[in-house]
């Protein structure tokens, strides 16, 4: 269970200050100086709370991982299904385990039907010229048995895997058969964990193996004589599995009633639907660390506080300012407490990153690379927040406090990559914008280029400025990028890609 982020004073000061600063005038200097002295001296208990806090969730989640295991490893059956089933979720035959007894889990896959299948195949002419030709109805069952193999050791080996005490599935396979169109079982059987991971799984003739290596299994594509497989595809009897049987009969095809039916089945094992993903709402991080706003409200709320809530002064919000690219911005001092960068799009995923580099533009080390699977750096100064819907579009936000940035930290990049998965690039995000403000209600805006030859962007960039001997910070707009990704702009920044 991983721990949570580490956070450091410069952190909780630079919120504290940007909470106290609201809503007082820059030039009110004795208004300032009494809000950052009330910072430094609140900062400490905020930073102590927060990581009590935040130490108390990891130990209550790693009470409740210890628990799941006590459960998936007995074989508890809500828990092994509900792990199995989320296992399942991403895979291209759609898996369903419903049932565990004893250390057998049972399983119903929904295999891609017969009608599906291509109806010819890539071939040569005489001459060695490159063509396609039409696969015979015995050559076409064929592929189709061969794709129902490789998914049902796929389905029992990613079963296997992820519920440990499980010794043995019991697995039937449905898919719609090509006389009727009604949904009906074409293999099942039961395939011990020995059996499954002492095979050789090298070549795609071995998917055929499922039928040899289980117990009782039956297949609706049978052997000839000649030692051929069959051309056509039957319903399985299955009236020696009660089970089965039990459900074939008092399943509907008629998806309007409100009895269960196969249709829904077919449609429920149909959605591969991926629950959750690497992409959650903000609330739903067990590790999200509280504002200093929400710290003193908690604090001055609390039965042992003698101190009434101090609400945060609400800031005036001016339009943004639309940059361009290569324009470049001072930012107020207020900045430097805390500034949030919103990510906003639509029309295909990308994922925010930041990159805390040198005056080289490059990582000291890969703890200075800000992503979905290392979410905060810098003891806190340098954060995701999360992921979510907001209406048609989708905002990924991230929190940077640049006045609790080490020495070291010269530019904080911002940048975007697309999902490697999808292939697509830059072009694909529509309304894309980055938009960043602080607690003074100054906001800026810039609109990366749709750039269809590139998968990841740097699209700003924060850095460390010196005018007339005074360190300043600047915004960059920038919007360029790397064609092969994140790898490439990963590696741009030196943090080391395996």
């Amino acid at each position: 269970m991983p721990g949570p982020p580490p956070l450091g004073l410069p952190w909780a000061q630079a919120e504290a200050q940007a909470f106290h600063l609201q809503g007082v005038g820059r030039f009110a200097r004795a208004e300032r100086s009494a809000a950052k002295s009330r910072a430094a001296l609140e900062a400490p208990s905020f930073l102590s709370a927060e990581q009590a806090r935040l130490h108390a969730a990891h130990a209550s989640l790693c009470a409740e991982a210890e628990h799941w295991w006590q459960a998936l490893a007995a074989n508890d059956e809500e828990t092994v299904c509900e792990a199995v089933n989320t296992a399942f979720s991403d895979n291209p035959a759609a898996g369903c385990a419903v049932g565990v007894d004893g250390s057998v889990l049972s399983v119903v896959m929904r295999q891609q039907d017969l009608d599906a299948m291509p109806t010819q195949t890539p071939g040569l002419t005489p001459s060695g010229r490159p063509t396609l030709k039409n696969l015979t109805k015995r050559d076409r069952t064929l592929w189709w048995l061969t794709s129902m193999g490789s998914n049902i050791i796929a389905t029992l080996k990613e079963g296997f895997a992820t519920a440990p005490g499980i010794t043995a599935i019991d697995l039937a396979v449905l898919t719609r058969l090509p006389d009727t169109q009604l949904l009906g079982f074409v293999a099942y059987g039961r395939w011990t964990r020995q059996a499954v991971e002492s095979a050789p799984w090298h070549e795609p003739e071995d998917a055929l193996r499922f039928l040899d290596i289980g117990q009782d299994v039956a297949c609706s594509v049978t052997t000839t004589a000649s030692g051929n497989f069959s051309g056509t595809i039957k319903p399985l009897d299955t009236s020696r599995t009660a089970g089965l049987q039990d459900l074939l009969d008092h399943a509907q095809e008629d998806p309007d009633t409100p009895e269960p039916s196969l249709a829904d089945l077919d449609i429920g094992l149909g959605a591969n639907s991926t629950p959750g993903g690497r992409t959650p709402a903000t609330g739903s991080d067990p590790y999200r660390i509280r504002t200093f706003a929400e710290w003193q409200s908690d604090t001055a709320t609390s039965p042992i506080s003698p101190h009434p809530p101090n609400p945060a002064p609400q800031p005036h919000r001016e339009p943004p300012t639309s940059l361009i690219p290569g324009q470049t911005v001072v930012l107020p001092e207020e900045a430097w407490q805390g500034m949030l960068i919103a990510f906003t799009f639509a029309g295909a995923d990308a994922d925010l990153t930041l990159f805390l580099t040198g005056t080289d533009g490059r990582v000291s080390d890969d703890q200075d690379f800000v992503f979905y699977n290392q979410p905060s750096a810098a003891n806190g100064a340098a954060r995701l927040l999360g992921k979510q819907a907001e209406g048609p579009h989708v905002t990924e936000k991230a929190a940077v406090h640049l006045t609790a940035l080490p020495e070291h930290v010269q530019r904080v990049v911002v940048s975007i990559n697309m999902d490697v998965d999808t292939g697509l690039t830059c072009a694909a995000l529509t309304h894309a914008a980055l938009y960043m403000d602080c607690a003074t209600g100054a906001a800026w805006t810039f609109q990366p280029p749709a750039d269809p030859n590139i998968r990841a962007m740097v699209i700003a960039e924060l850095y460390r400025h010196h005018t007339d001997g005074q360190p300043i910070w600047k915004l960059r707009a920038i919007g360029q990028g790397w064609a092969d990704g994140l790898d490439g702009l990963a590696r741009a920044h030196g943090v080391d890609i395996e």
